[in-house]
């Protein structure tokens, strides 16, 4: 394993984050420390391609990401998709990622573990491991889909190790068991939309700043 190479490997980890909330940061974070990453980058999606567009923007969703994380240096906001027009495909992003980390440093795309059931559904989806690894975060149990085409395609990639990650800039599929955090997006905007108290679910810039735009309560938000 290169060790200097592992120091500097950076991932990613995309999502409506709408909105940002402790369960994706906590997970980051303890997913930083079990790989001993440079940095994860929370990678707003403007137009998801495989649901409705939420209804709050990606730039309220962004400022939300970008003041959970303002503390915390090895998570960063990652806007990309906001400048692209028409769906944000992973793999584009991937791409454009690859092309400013270089050819050599590990590049790690994070993925839940209900998300990879899906996977065969993403754009060029077998193209994902042109330009970084996949990293599957589940909670304790979990296996990876086993036979047909998904099952066979992550088989022929899996890393035993985490160190299997560092040694190639990509290409390799890793299992990587966090504890969850049960908090739900869905269950934060019904709280809110109810005139409920959202407090301790997320970070308290982030509800302040929900309460100043006046997101999640059912009327125009405010720009």
């Amino acid at each position: 394993m290169d060790v200097a190479k592992r120091a500097q490997a950076v991932a990613v980890l995309g999502g409506t984050f709408n909105p940002v909330h402790f369960g994706h940061l906590r997970s980051a974070l303890e997913l930083v420390d079990h790989l001993h990453l440079s940095q994860l980058r929370l990678m707003v999606s403007a137009r998801p391609p495989h649901r409705d567009e939420p209804q709050t923007s990606a730039e309220h969703r962004a400022a939300m990401v970008q003041l959970a994380v303002d503390d915390e240096p090895r998570l960063i906001c990652d806007t990309r998709e906001l400048a692209r027009s028409g769906p944000s495909y992973t793999v584009d992003s991937l791409k454009a990622l690859r092309a400013e980390v270089g050819q050599e440093m590990p590049l790690l795309l994070v993925v839940g573990g209900d998300a990879v059931q899906g996977l065969t559904g993403w754009s060029r989806w077998q193209a994902l491991l042109d330009y970084a690894h996949l990293v599957v975060v589940a909670r304790p149990g979990f296996t990876l889909p086993r036979g047909g085409e998904l099952g066979d395609w992550l088989t022929s990639h899996e890393a035993g190790l985490p160190g299997d990650l560092f040694d190639v800039p990509q290409g390799r599929v890793y299992l990587e068991s966090l504890r969850p955090l049960p908090i739900s997006a869905t269950e934060i905007r019904a709280l809110l939309q109810s005139g409920k108290s959202a407090r301790y679910l997320l970070p308290d810039s982030v509800l302040d700043y929900i309460n100043q735009h006046e997101l999640y309560t059912g009327r125009s938000p405010t720009t």
